[in-house]
């Protein structure tokens, strides 16, 4: 038999691809003495609950899964690194005793989070990947569901809250994996007598109605850019990336629906249309009121500001305003990560050498913004715009400034920008970005084509 690592789709396998490449050693934090308490105890509960599993179902699992959970509970990154490769391309031979589902959803699942709140203490910045899961803990009142979206967003808050399986103290959940059946299991199964999760009939209810509707629009030339049409056995079929958020939220939704007493928070992966008229920005993530919401309220947005303000400045200086212009944040970016000066500079010189810290803060804050660019073009009330309007800029020069070489936060800047007819501060991004990040395909195309357009203006 063999742990079935293919259980996950796509999105859920890049947790695994992304961090580390074959034969890393790790990056540059690999000691236990740099990793905290909580994530060696999480891999301490993560094994106990894994043998527990394993006995209650007299289930067979591979010696290198139990090496594996030696490793974590050791903090020996470079060894788990390693390992989780290995796990990734596990093939045994067949006609070995099979565990229950059950034990291999809920292995499985240990071994991701506990790989990808590793690699963000090891490949990064520990003191940064400490704060930005305690911060999200702390901002979650006890009892609620919490969706969290990126590697970081789902399994530092899963390694750092006191007790996952027993959602102590809020249940924590990705949108991200909703649509893989070995995951609802593992959600059934920790939290199922808690919160509602979605059934595997529910889920193939979510894909039945998704289907129908891609046929209704593919009968009418309305399919989404990126959506690709294959018929299997007479019977119509998606499996694109589309496809699958499409699914993820409408089983996000249904969780949202049927558990009416719970208070809901997001940190966004993936934007969830659904979500934007209920969303509102609260400390590093957002909440999602209960009630869709026609404004968001002023003190809300003033709140946001000097929240992000104050992280902010410490990490990168008091020196983003709102009445900043784009050419200052565009030569802040260039003279403190692109030449590594830091002459003046008043910030963290920690979090400006630790990549996985600028992007993961950077990501939180370009949900943001994208909030209020959203709401700019469709609030009711023109004061209300014109407000959102100053947020979102705002929030987009903190998103770029927080991490110049992230596309996104440069695909959002430059997105806005354009939306204003901001055409020469959309270049200036443009162009930043791409000599901070030269590697980028996109954001050397994105570049040139911005270049040209402006030229012929």
């Amino acid at each position: 038999m063999s742990i079935p690592l293919d259980i996950y789709s796509q999105a859920n396998h890049a947790s695994m691809d992304a961090n580390v490449p074959a034969g890393s050693d790790g990056g540059p934090n690999q000691s236990a003495a740099r990793l905290p308490a909580e994530l060696i105890s999480f891999a301490v509960k993560k094994e106990a609950h894994s043998k527990e599993l394993a006995h209650r179902f007299n289930a067979h699992l591979p010696p290198i899964v139990w090496a594996y959970f030696a490793a974590a509970t050791q903090g020996d990154w470079p060894e788990v690194a390693r390992l989780g490769e290995e796990l990734r391309h596990l093939s045994l031979s067949t006609g070995l005793p099979k565990p229950d589902p059950v034990v291999t959803s809920q292995v499985w699942s240990a071994i991701m989070e506990i790989f990808m709140a590793f690699a963000q203490f090891a490949m990064g910045e520990p003191i940064y990947a400490l704060r930005f899961g305690q911060d999200i803990i702390r901002s979650i009142p006890p009892g609620s569901i919490y969706f969290g979206g990126t590697d970081a967003g789902r399994a530092l808050v899963t390694a750092l809250c006191p007790s996952h399986e027993t959602g102590d103290p809020f249940f924590t959940l990705t949108q991200s994996a909703l649509v893989d059946r070995p995951y609802l299991l593992y959600l059934r199964e920790i939290y199922g007598r808690s919160i509602f999760i979605p059934s595997d009939e529910d889920l193939q209810h979510a894909w039945d109605e998704y289907h129908l509707d891609l046929e209704r629009r593919e009968k009418q030339h309305q399919l989404i850019p990126g959506e690709t049409v294959e018929r299997v056995d007479g019977k119509i079929r998606c499996t694109t990336q589309i496809a699958l958020w499409t699914v993820n939220s409408t089983l996000a939704r249904l969780i949202f629906d049927r558990n009416p007493d719970r208070q809901f928070f997001v940190e966004q992966s993936f934007p969830l249309e659904w979500m934007y008229p209920h969303l509102v920005p609260h400390d590093l993530i957002m909440a999602v009121s209960r009630q869709p919401l026609l404004t968001l309220p002023p003190e809300r947005v003033e709140q946001d500001r000097k929240f992000w303000s104050d992280r902010f400045g410490q990490m990168l200086g008091d020196w983003l305003r709102l009445e900043t212009p784009v050419s200052d944040v565009c030569a802040f970016a260039e003279k403190v990560f692109l030449r590594k000066d830091l002459d003046g500079f008043t910030g963290d010189p920690k979090y400006v050498a630790s990549q996985p810290a600028c992007h993961a803060f950077s990501k939180l804050r370009t949900a943001i913004a994208a909030l209020y660019d959203r709401r700019k073009r469709k609030d009711p009330d023109p004061a209300a715009r014109r407000r959102m309007a100053e947020a979102a800029d705002f929030a987009a020069r903190q998103a770029f400034a927080l991490s110049p070489r992230s596309p996104e936060a440069a695909f959002r800047c430059v997105g806005y920008y354009l939306g204003e007819n901001r055409q020469a501060d959309a270049l200036l991004v443009a162009e930043t970005a791409s000599r901070l990040a030269p590697e980028n395909v996109q954001l050397q195309s994105m570049a040139q084509s911005l270049a040209r357009n402006v030229r012929n203006l």
